[in-house]
């Protein structure tokens, strides 16, 4: 396999589309950069990802793999905004920015940070945070981004995924409240 040079492999992820960006991703998992994480199954981190923040990344990775997916941890090179994982869950490729929430800060400011990244967000929910306001600020995130396609929202070993059109639906915030808290 030739030699790749990861920061402009994750650059190119900003000016692909559609089977492009697909091919791309799938071409990034295969890398040999990645490499499986010691006493982890189908997670798999690319050197330069062990940064301080792979704590809060395995934690986030180790439930999308309960959740059938494999994980590739990216790495972050400097002067490139790039997402964290990409999750291939039977062949089917997405990109993800985490956002850990674990505080009582605004879900809303860590959803607009993840613009320009990617247009899957991926909200690891640590702590007690209300449903109501978090489906409020996921509809604004939508509104705010018009190229998001995705939250995918993990609560304890709950997955719910939100996508654009689920959250222009009026009954949208009840609706996800009543799942979040089921």
């Amino acid at each position: 396999m030739p030699e790749y040079d990861i920061a402009l492999e994750l650059a190119r992820l900003h000016v692909l589309s559609g089977a492009d960006f697909i091919r791309q991703l799938k071409m990034l998992t295969s890398l040999t950069i990645f490499k499986p994480v010691e006493g982890e199954k189908d997670i798999f981190a690319a050197e330069g990802s062990h940064r301080q923040d792979f704590p809060l990344l395995l934690d986030a990775a180790r439930k999308a793999v309960n959740h059938g997916n494999k994980v590739y941890i990216l790495p972050n090179p400097r002067d490139i905004r790039t997402a964290d994982f990409i999750f291939d869950n039977k062949g089917i490729f997405k990109m993800y920015d985490l956002k850990t929430i674990s505080g009582k800060s605004s879900l809303e400011n860590r959803l607009m940070e993840s613009i320009g990244q990617t247009n899957h967000v991926l909200i690891n929910v640590c702590t007690k945070y209300n449903p109501s306001l978090m489906a409020t600020q996921i509809r604004r995130y939508f509104q705010v981004n018009t190229m998001a396609s995705e939250v995918l929202v993990y609560k304890g070993r709950k997955s719910i995924s939100v996508i654009r059109r689920w959250s222009e639906h009026p009954d949208f915030i009840e609706a996800f409240r009543r799942q979040y808290e089921k």
